[in-house]
């Protein structure tokens, strides 16, 4: 695994033995970024993020490689935070970024009183841990932090997370391989 572009294109990132922990592919991660960018190489500039279930931080980190000013890592298990914290050392990022060592759901209402207004909102529960997209989407749909935010859930290509929570709605969806990028926008 690796950081895709950026200032720290082609760096290594640790990640977790096991299948707790199932870290965005790289080939996803670059669709991913791919279509935020599209047009516009300098779209994440200055962006705010929250990576929701982080794992291994590599979304949140390849955010920053490519720009964005604040990225919340938000990782309820100590030993993937503990991941994320070394790869941010490894890669000497020390500014821009923070991990919430907190569920989800408390840590939609920790940014959201901390008045932070994300660009981007990610998020990958473990794919076994299905009731966790319908629980943080609603509560994502219930918060300010969806205002002006972009969210995308990724899941498997078998598993479809649903069309609309509250007033979260998806206005695409994507398959590659076995998984899936749902974006939603609030109407």
């Amino acid at each position: 695994m690796r950081v895709i572009a950026g200032n720290f294109r082609s760096r290594p990132l640790r990640s977790l033995r096991g299948m707790d922990i199932r870290p965005t592919s790289d080939r996803l991660r670059e669709t991913l970024f791919n279509v935020l960018t599209a047009g516009n190489p300098d779209a994440l500039a200055g962006s705010i993020w929250v990576d929701l279930f982080a794992g291994t931080g590599a979304v949140g980190i390849e955010a920053l490689s490519r720009g964005a000013a604040q990225v919340y890592f938000v990782e309820s298990s100590k030993r993937a935070a503990d991941v994320i914290q070394e790869n941010l050392r490894s890669l000497g990022i020390t500014e821009g970024c923070e991990i919430l060592k907190m569920e989800s759901k408390r840590a939609i209402l920790d940014v959201e009183q901390r008045g932070a207004h994300p660009n981007y909102i990610f998020l990958d529960p473990p794919y076994g841990m299905r009731e966790a997209y319908s629980h943080t989407l609603n509560a994502l749909a219930d918060s300010t932090l969806a205002d002006r935010a972009l969210i995308v859930a990724e899941h498997e290509k078998r598993f479809d997370p649903g069309e609309q929570f509250g007033r979260l709605v998806r206005f695409r969806k994507l398959l590659q391989g076995d998984a899936g990028l749902s974006f939603y926008r609030t109407v």
